[in-house]
């Protein structure tokens, strides 16, 4: 990891301001130094409307999922779990199989039936090192921490990573760690349509770009929107997916042009702008992924996934 022996921690999420000088990051155990330890967990029996309400009310982009007898982890599900059961991936088949497309009927299905049993996670013992080489190994942003007898202690994601690192990496310019080549779509395509392009290519937000160009290279794409896995969730989470729907069919539902849920305010940076300036921008809006914007004209994205790279460097 760069420069893991001298880090400065300048911000730690809700924990506030703490430094660190000559921190060594391969101490045995240090992750619950920078982890979650107060981690909201759901029991397996919990229905996948109600897990999205919790994660959507609470702003979170997982749960963990425990015994509710012995607090030991069994899963953990995720907004991208999610997003496959309405349609992005494998899961969607409860829905199509199981229900014969009866969306009301699917979403109070429990979340055991769609939850990730082969959760990655870390120890009390494990270091910051281990947790951010095991994160970039399996591709994952967030890792549960277990006592000896697998009991849930903590969480640690890469949001937590991004902002202990935020006083390392300042200078260097966003264009050489942004992420190119974005798979992109358009306003009129349906909430479904969006779910299957983030689930296949495992990303949490998906840039909308529009045909009305004022740009001096009109073959470039104009960044309109973006819409994220947190969008989705609010839609499926509050009473706007009930508004919507006339008949139990999903594909009512999921019809839903992403116009009607994007972002349309899009927060962006400029390619030449530096990583300390990103950190800044993230933490003002509490947001994992920026779009990187020159002359109106949309470049890549950068998010806490292309960072957490970036410092293990």
């Amino acid at each position: 990891m760069r420069k893991k022996d001298t880090i400065n921690i300048v911000k730690s999420l809700d924990r506030g301001p703490v430094e660190f000088e000559s921190r060594n990051f391969e101490h045995e155990g240090d992750v619950m130094s920078v982890a979650q330890k107060e981690v909201v967990s759901i029991p397996p029996t919990i229905n996948i409307k109600e897990a999205a309400e919790i994660m959507v009310k609470n702003k979170f982009r997982r749960l963990p999922i425990t015994d509710p007898g012995t607090g030991k982890l069994l899963g953990i599900i995720t907004s991208m779990d999610i997003l496959d059961f309405l349609g992005g991936g494998d899961k969607s088949k409860i829905l199509e199989e199981k229900y014969d497309d009866n969306f009301l009927a699917a979403i109070n299905e429990p979340v055991r039936k769609i939850m990730t049993r082969n959760v990655k996670y870390i120890t009390l013992k494990d270091s910051i090192t281990d947790a951010v080489e095991k994160m970039l190994k399996y591709n994952i942003g967030a890792l549960p921490v277990v006592n000896h007898e697998k009991k849930l202690v903590g969480i640690v994601s890469e949001r937590d990573f991004v902002f202990l690192m935020a006083g390392i990496l300042n200078d260097e310019i966003v264009a050489d760690h942004m992420t190119e080549n974005l798979i992109t779509t358009t306003p009129g395509t349906p909430i479904e349509g969006a779910s299957k392009i983030m689930v296949r290519n495992k990303f949490r937000r998906l840039p909308i770009v529009g045909e009305e160009r004022k740009t001096p290279h009109p073959e470039k794409e104009k960044l309109v929107g973006i819409v994220t896995s947190t969008d989705i969730l609010e839609f499926l989470g509050s009473n706007k997916v009930f508004d919507t729907i006339k008949t139990n069919s999903a594909e009512e539902a999921l019809n839903t042009p992403v116009s009607e849920i994007m972002e349309k305010k899009v927060v962006t940076i400029n390619s030449t702008s530096t990583l300390g300036q990103l950190y800044e921008i993230m933490a003002k809006n509490g947001i994992g992924g920026v779009p990187v914007v020159d002359y109106d004209e949309l470049l890549g994205i950068i998010t806490e996934s292309d960072l957490l790279k970036a410092i293990a460097l």
